[in-house]
């Protein structure tokens, strides 16, 4: 349940949004927690971002400088492509997340999400100079549906946003060279699980290499065939995919602590 600190904070927004507003809030505020829950981010930073359904000129962003354990549903900002921030909080929205979330999501009307972070085993393969390899059935999921963006500094300027959007293209995931990872979605539970699936990609990357064994890829031919295959889910199939495991996901937080939903 909610601590003392999490309610003397703030007044919940529900009521004084709309109710397609507040459910995204609600399912903003279950992404961080499952991603604290599943060790990708333990620090008041990275973002988990969403459009706002009604306004889709603006969308909501975690603030910078409350842990993903503790947020709220009734913590997330709403700015709009601009950067002007709608929420009254004293915490200001990142500079970096303003810049390449806005910009994605204003490039791209058919997306509704944008995931970022900075997991260990995610940072190690954008330091890789091959970046993600191809050596497992899961990891081809993920087949030709990562892009890449090369390092600039701390991506807080609006034309490295503008590339970003442009370099995404129609893929799902992007790893950001020597930085971390990137995952975008028509609903937050697809950019939850292309997110989920990168990462475990890179942990099992990062731990065949530790073995120091000659690593087995999975011949091109195989790999496109796959692709084709999860291409017609992921960006052809009307139905966004994850559903199922988002909703079990969702379960897990609110029997874990439902505080998210303030």
């Amino acid at each position: 349940m909610a601590d003392a600190t999490t309610t003397e904070r703030k007044n919940s927004l529900r009521g004084r949004v709309s109710d397609a507003e507040w459910q995204t809030r609600v399912d903003l505020a279950a992404g961080c927690r499952m991603a604290q829950h599943f060790g990708w981010n333990d620090s008041i930073r990275n973002h988990l971002t969403a459009r706002v359904p009604d306004e889709p000129d603006k969308f909501l962003m975690p603030p910078n400088g409350i842990l993903w354990c503790e947020i709220t549903a009734s913590d997330f900002l709403k700015v709009d492509f601009n950067g002007k921030c709608y929420t009254d909080s004293p915490y200001p929205p990142g500079p970096a997340g303003l810049v390449f979330h806005g910009a994605i999501l204003k490039a791209h009307p058919e997306l509704n999400c944008s995931f970022h972070l900075h997991p260990t085993e995610g940072v190690v393969v954008a330091a890789m100079k091959d970046g993600l390899i191809y050596a497992t059935q899961e990891s081809l999921a993920l087949y030709g549906l990562v892009g890449y963006h090369d390092f600039e500094s701390q991506a807080d300027d609006l034309q490295e946003g503008t590339r970003i959007a442009a370099e995404l293209g129609d893929k799902r995931c992007m790893i950001m060279w020597n930085h971390g990872l990137l995952s975008v979605g028509r609903t937050i539970a697809e950019g939850f699980y292309c997110m989920e699936r990168l990462i475990e990609a890179c942990r099992v990357q990062v731990q065949l290499m530790a073995t120091g064994a000659t690593i087995r890829l999975i011949p091109k031919e195989v790999c496109e065939l796959t692709f084709q295959k999860f291409k017609e889910r992921v960006v052809t199939m009307k139905r966004p995919i994850g559903e199922p495991d988002w909703k079990a996901y969702v379960r897990l937080m609110e029997k874990k602590d439902p505080s998210f939903a303030l």
